[in-house]
């Protein structure tokens, strides 16, 4: 048996090599693994692959040989490029070929299936199990795409963190797909492992005399069309004054990997006037990694997975800043970044009002969370979850006034929930959907 893991990012494969250490692919013996990495950021040749990041060796150790996606598929771009579907056996063989897998039966574990390189691999496999892995929030919301049967049919399980203990991912449920949840011990020691290997970096790079007490988690949303840059430049300002509000003199700005060189500057020049010594860690650590070497006292965000991740793994109090204002900007409303936006903004205290310096207890939000994120998701694909439309109905009508920046009125309009508007008569008339039943009636009528 081949085991294929494929990983664009190291979050990625610490999270699979987690897996695989907590026994979720069986034995190793008799089996053969090869870690696919990938780099889908915009302009892959100037970035560090995966595998020659600080680190790797930590996670090297669980498989047999590292393969690069980007490599096979050159000249292409990887998350542009899919075979077509008459040259699927034809690419299957050519990986056999190249990657020496002979005709042995493969199983493929890889990122979400709605993008490449993860879709294009399971393609080309047609016939291979298929295990997804999600390492991030987007794993309590719903699928954001159909999924064809060929593929959907050969999916055995989504593995994924347990950040909000007793909430249930979404992901691929409408096809029937359990979820497993990889055990905390065994991606905290995976995490551990990888921040041994970067602990010389960080000391190098922080200041030993006053080390950061606030940690600051960028996500370059404008990359994403979510805000502008200089909104994004704003928000790191905003959490940068909280921080200062919470009593922390010394702080750490951890930029997303994709970010421009100058996205700091704003940051910079607000510190100087706060009297704040500011750190900026442009290098390739994980946020977890900085969490357990530099034992923050605050961490704050706007809707990162590491926020979860610092409260569920390591016991960091976090906060949130700026979410009001992506719920108002986030389009459409399919958007898969809006669970997470909406579990960050109803399970994290505010920090520009709330007291902070407390843990939050992310286990005992479960069932306040639980019919937010259904109702959410029945609201964000509905289609596809219609067995939900009761309970978020009864839901709706006794808590949507406590609730209502999660949901837009003209959604809740168009499916007929509490909280929308009435539907007139002219409105209805001119709806395309009504109008093409009345010609197909007239048309019938008329024979």
């Amino acid at each position: 048996m081949i085991q294929i893991f494929c990983s664009a990012t190291q979050y990625a494969a610490a999270t699979v090599t987690a897996a695989i250490r907590a026994g979720l692919f069986g034995p190793r013996e008799g089996v053969r693994r090869v870690l696919v990495v990938s780099d889908t950021s915009a302009v892959p040749e100037v970035g560090t692959p995966l595998d020659r990041m600080p680190g790797f060796d930590a996670l090297r150790g669980e498989f047999d040989e590292v393969r690069s996606w980007n490599a096979f598929v050159s000249p292409h771009h990887p998350a542009g490029w899919s075979p077509r579907a008459q040259d699927a056996r034809l690419w299957e063989k050519a990986v056999r070929l190249a990657w020496d897998l002979g005709d042995e039966p493969v199983e493929i574990a890889c990122e979400s299936l709605q993008a490449n390189p993860s879709r294009a691999i399971a393609d080309i496999f047609a016939d291979s199990a298929l295990h997804v892995y999600a390492d991030g929030l987007m794993s309590y919301g719903p699928t954001r795409n159909r999924i064809p049967h060929g593929v959907s049919s050969r999916i055995a399980r989504v593995l994924h963190l347990d950040l909000v203990p007793g909430l249930r991912p979404m992901l691929l449920s409408e096809y029937g797909v359990p979820s497993v949840a990889v055990p905390d011990a065994a991606i905290v020691d995976v995490l551990a492992r990888l921040g041994e290997s970067n602990a010389r970096l960080l000391a190098e790079r922080l200041p030993a005399d006053r080390p950061p007490t606030a940690v600051l988690l960028g996500q370059y949303l404008s990359a994403i069309d979510l805000i502008s840059q200089d909104e994004e430049e704003r928000l790191h300002v905003r959490m940068l004054r909280a921080a200062a509000r919470a009593g922390h003199e010394d702080v750490l700005f951890k930029p997303h990997p994709s970010a421009p060189a100058g996205y700091g500057d704003a940051l910079r020049t607000a510190a100087a006037e706060l009297g704040v010594r500011l750190t900026v860690l442009t290098e390739p650590v994980l946020a977890e990694t900085v969490f357990a070497y530099l034992k923050p006292k605050l961490v704050v965000g706007c809707f990162s997975t590491a926020l979860t991740t610092a409260a569920a793994f390591y016991g960091v109090p976090v906060a949130r800043v700026g979410t009001e204002l992506l719920l108002e900007r986030i389009t459409p409303y399919e958007n898969s970044n809006r669970i997470p936006l909406t579990i960050i903004d109803a399970a994290l205290p505010d920090a520009e009002r709330a007291p902070l310096g407390e843990p939050v207890e992310l286990a005992g939000l479960a069932d306040e969370l639980t019919p937010l994120v259904r109702a959410v998701a029945y609201c964000m694909q509905s289609r596809r979850h219609h067995a939900l439309r009761p309970e978020v109905v009864a839901w709706l009508a006794v808590r949507l006034a406590d609730h209502e920046r999660y949901f837009k009125r003209r959604r809740l309009t168009n499916l007929r929930l509490p909280g929308g508007a009435p539907v007139r008569g002219a409105a209805l008339r001119r709806h395309p959907a009504v109008r093409r039943a009345v010609r197909r009636l007239r048309a019938t009528a008329a024979r």
